[in-house]
Formats: C-alpha cells, structure tokens, sequence
C-alpha cells in the first residue's frame, strides 16, 4: 500500500491529504436548513456533514493523494456519523484516493485483532468474510507493545494495507509524556526505534514500509531527527495550518527525494470559505471551491519550500 500513496503522490505533484474533520459548526448555513439539521436530529446533522464532504471530495480528488478522516468527528453524530464516515470513505475509494482511517485504536492482543479486521481486514460471519470498513490506512498507538501492534501488521501483510503509529504528536503536551528519558534516549525515541524495527518486513519498492509513524509538524526537531534515524519510515504529518505548523517546520520531514512524508491540513482546508484570504473570492455556498484554492495553496507553499532545500522529487 505504501508504493501505492507514494505513486499517487507522484503523479499528482502533491504530498498532501485533505482531513474531512467534519463538525456541523463547519458547514454552511443554507446545506444545514436544507437538512434540517440545524435544530432537529443526529440523521439531519449527519445528511448535512455527508453531502459537504461530498462536494469536497468532488472538487479536490484531481489535485490530492488521498484524504483522512477522523472518526471522532463521526462518532459524536451517534450512529448516522458512523454510517456518514463509512460513506465518505467509500465515496473517496470510488474517486481512486487514498483513504486514512484516523482511529488511534490499540488494545491487548486479542481485541487488536478485533480492531485489525474491522479497519483493515475481514470480519469472519456464519457463512462469509466481509469488511466491516474498508480503509488504506489506519493510525495505531503504539502504548500496549508489540502485542497490540502485531494483528494490525498481520492485516497490512495480507490485505496490502498499511498503519501510521503514534511517535511524536502535535498536540502541545505530547511532551509531558512522549518526551520524558527512558535511560539516555526519549521516549518517543525508543518508540521510534521500534516502529523502524516493527516495519522491517513490509519495505517496499520505493524503500519505505507500509508501517509508518504520525510525526507532528508543531516539532521540527524532533522531525528533522526522525527523518534521518527512519529512513524506511514514511510519516503521516498532522499540524499544518490550523494547529500552526508552516512549510518550513514540515520540511525535516522529508528525504533529500521531497519523499518519505504525506501533510495533512483538515480546518484550514475545509473551513477555507471562512478565512479572511478567501472571503472575497467565495462565498459560503463556494465551500468546495475555497477548499480547493486552499489546497493548491498548500501544495505550492510546500512544493516550493522543499525546492528551496534541494528536495524535490518531480
């Protein structure tokens, strides 16, 4: 699977993915008064949240590698975000892109697995084997040690999936934990290590694993570092935009190719039509459009970064 991102990212000059972090609040007011969602249900709520990703999809699939989708924006719609995020994922398939499950799930071994067929693999019925959710990729946390890491390395070997394993996250106080000394090295450090060493098996043609590590733009360092100690590793890079990660933070994350890792941008992208640089161009009922703009932006802004540092792959 991992040839597979790394060709689409190629072909479409884009290292990018658009994250459908989807929440009612983002969409705008007519799509939510033709649902009936602004005051009702979770089922109108959850029409609305699927017809804007969507026209999103629809817009953007041409420029974009692939996309990730966060299931707790889904989950907080009860049962019809569920549904909503298995739709919206199978609509993005049918556009032939890369789709990223965001779940962070892990557990002991035996309810990995369970996690493992469900997001990546098969659910064994009666009779038949049938997906339960059909993604590309899915994000893991790497807290219960190989035993919970195994089954989803498993589903990746047999269904040419792959996973991105928490290492070094975006979020401000991922160093109260993920930077503490373990011995001489960090601890995000040895998770790494084991996360290089877990994706041995699964290098493929262009030199990375299916098994990746999701690696914070908001930590540029710790990036840079990362990158030159897990050089089969591709990363799953969350922080630009919204959370304050710019080009030039992300740009450790790269190999001297502008290979190795795929940015993902979710409110700045969706939420595009409400930025003050787009206001004039588009209107709300243009969300789709100023998604797109927004996109191309991000694409040059990181192209022509990793040009300046020698890192260009086309």
């Amino acid at each position: 699977m991992i040839d597979k991102l790394i060709k689409e990212i190629i072909e479409k000059k884009n290292p990018t993915v658009v994250g459908l972090d989807t929440r009612l609040e983002y969409i705008p007011e007519d799509l939510i008064k033709k649902h009936g969602s602004k005051y009702a249900s979770f089922e109108g709520a959850a029409q609305a949240i699927l017809e804007f990703n969507k026209k999103i999809i629809d817009t953007v699939y041409e420029y974009v590698p692939g996309i990730k989708v966060q299931i707790a924006y889904y989950e907080m719609y009860g049962i019809p975000g569920i549904e909503v995020f298995t739709e919206t994922c199978a609509y993005a398939k049918k556009k032939d892109l890369i789709v990223i499950g965001d779940i962070k799930r892990n557990d002991i071994g035996s309810t990995a697995k369970a996690y493992a067929s469900a997001y990546l693999g098969e659910t064994d019925l009666i009779y038949a084997r049938k997906k339960a959710f059909d993604l590309d990729f899915v994000t893991v946390n790497p807290y219960l040690g190989i035993d919970g890491i195994q089954p989803f390395i498993d589903e990746c070997r047999q269904y040419d999936k792959g996973i991105f394993i928490l290492v070094k996250t975006s979020n401000p106080s991922s160093s109260d934990f993920q930077d503490l000394y373990v011995g001489e090295e960090k601890l995000y450090e040895i998770v790494a290590d084991k996360v290089s060493l877990w994706g041995e098996e699964l290098i493929g043609d262009q030199g990375y694993s299916s098994i990746g590590a999701v690696v914070g733009a908001t930590h540029p360092r710790e990036a840079e570092l990362l990158r030159k100690n897990m050089p089969h590793t591709y990363f799953l890079v969350p922080g630009y935009g919204a959370q304050g990660g710019n080009a030039d933070d992300i740009c450790g994350c790269f190999d001297e190719k502008g290979l190795g890792s795929i940015i993902n941008a979710s409110r700045s992208i969706i939420c595009a039509y409400k930025q003050e640089r787009w206001r004039k161009q588009f209107n709300p009922n243009q969300f789709a459009e100023a998604a797109l703009a927004e996109v191309l932006a991000m694409r040059d802004d990181i192209n022509g970064t990793l040009n300046r540092h020698g890192k260009r792959y086309w």
